[in-house]
């Protein structure tokens, strides 16, 4: 029988990363089909208070690369988020998928029940263990965004469907 450990639960990140990426390359391949500006889909957004395109995927290279860091009791990566351009964002998606997998099994497992402070913006400080930050912060999060890049896709006529959520395959 096996566990479920910290490195286990890590390791889904760079998938929801490579999904993310499948996402855009679809969008972008789709854009040029339709002889759409490119910057058209990256700018769109579902509401006017709502972040566009390109910001949803640097929400999401961020909070994935920053949580195995701040599990494992480390300085995570710092990025510039100046990323506009769909061939940046794939380059961003790579470093993030990299940063990620740079924290070692040994980093990971057993930090479930440590506990740290982060920063929320205007909410100030809140305090997590491992588990919850990665199992009931990091990933919901994730999926919010993707499930939001994926419907500005959609809502822009990106023949996306259920399995592109899912970066083409299971």
């Amino acid at each position: 029988m096996s566990t479920l450990s910290m490195s286990n639960a890590v390791s889904a990140l760079p998938k929801l990363l490579g999904n993310l990426e499948h996402m855009l390359r679809k969008g972008e391949a789709n854009a040029i089909e339709r002889g759409i500006d490119p910057d058209v889909f990256l700018n769109a957004r579902l509401a006017p208070d709502m972040h566009p395109l390109y910001k949803q995927a640097l929400m999401i290279c961020d909070m994935a690369k920053m949580a195995p860091y701040r599990i494992a009791g480390l300085t995570p990566p710092s990025y510039d988020d100046s990323e506009r351009t769909f061939e940046e964002l794939y380059a961003l998606i790579a470093k993030a998928k990299a940063d990620v997998e740079a924290v070692t099994v040994e980093q990971l497992d057993g930090r479930e029940g440590i506990e740290f402070m982060v920063k929320l913006g205007p909410r100030g400080e809140m305090p997590f263990t491992g588990i919850v930050y990665l199992s009931g912060f990091t990933i919901p999060n994730l999926h919010f965004h993707s499930a939001t890049a994926y419907n500005i896709l959609r809502h822009n006529g990106v023949p996306l469907g259920k399995i592109d959520y899912f970066g083409g395959g299971l």
